[in-house]
């Protein structure tokens, strides 16, 4: 358990950096991405992240 908090964190980081990238590449005008080669990669990382923030709550 102990162990684990600091992996946790680093997925916070991880998805508050993502979403905050993501939510800034986006044109809300013509609902497209800057970069979409590149923002494909931040949404899989993203959501990732996620999950395993998800999955690591849920075990508590």
């Amino acid at each position: 358990m102990e162990n684990k908090k600091p992996m946790l964190f680093i997925f916070w980081v991880i998805a508050i950096i993502l979403g905050v990238t993501l939510f800034k590449q986006f044109d809300f005008k013509t609902f497209k991405f800057e970069k979409p080669e590149l923002d494909i990669i931040y949404l899989v990382v993203f959501l990732f992240s996620v999950y395993m923030i998800i999955k690591n709550s849920k075990k508590k």
